[in-house]
């Protein structure tokens, strides 16, 4: 029996999303005040294969989970230009945390295929390490940033009981908040080229998690 995949419509359907995504890349890296702007295009042109699929993926709750993280990873993206009243971390941590629930649960109920890798015990030993590393730096944030840690190394372990492309986008989108995280809270640990680092590792990351999501759900369709 020929395994199903994607179809090209929906391959395409990629394009737009890659093509920013490269974009917001190099505007970063030129310092470019257009990269701003681009960021906030990423979520809403990721959701265009999902729009493009949508009629053929069934269950329709695993439809409304991606729609959903893809909408709460927007709301993180655009924290501080969306809400400029209100402080831009916290909220980035929590929109970020909902959209790792939503991913957590469409791969616990409509995705995961195999128990839970013995090596994705390394995410835990990431979490402790973080913590002991970058704790003392996040002041009053530290229990934010921890559990936020919890939600992120969970859903890099659960991506990791997914097909191939879900467990690599897991993986990446955790390289890129790990990034991130030094970023924001040990700035001179890191040199000026860590920025475009930490969207090139997301978008990748991102991408991967849709495109490996679209690929189960049409199997389960067919």
């Amino acid at each position: 029996m020929r395994r199903r995949t994607l179809s090209r419509p929906i391959v395409w359907a990629f394009a737009p999303y890659v093509a920013v995504s490269l974009l917001h890349v190099v505007l970063l890296a030129l310092d470019h005040d257009l990269a701003a702007a681009t960021k906030l295009l990423l979520m809403p042109l990721l959701a265009v294969p999902v729009l493009v699929a949508a009629p053929r993926l069934r269950p329709r709750s695993a439809l409304v989970l991606v729609l959903a993280a893809l909408l709460f990873s927007w709301l993180g993206d655009g924290a501080g230009a969306l809400f400029p009243a209100a402080p831009e971390l916290p909220l980035m941590l929590g929109f970020f945390g909902l959209a790792h629930v939503a991913y957590i649960v469409l791969f616990a109920r409509h995705l995961a295929r195999r128990r839970l890798p013995w090596w994705t015990l390394v995410y835990a030993a990431w979490w402790v390490a973080m913590i002991l590393t970058l704790g003392p730096h996040t002041g009053p944030l530290l229990i934010a940033v921890a559990a936020y840690g919890l939600l992120l190394g969970g859903t890099a372990a659960m991506a990791a009981r997914c097909h191939p492309l879900v467990a690599v986008g897991g993986a990446f989108f955790l390289a890129s908040d790990t990034i991130l995280a030094f970023r924001l809270f040990l700035p001179d640990a890191l040199p000026a080229w860590s920025s475009p680092a930490v969207m090139a590792t997301y978008t990748l990351g991102q991408g991967l998690l849709i495109a490996g999501t679209l690929v189960v759900l049409a199997r389960k369709a067919s």
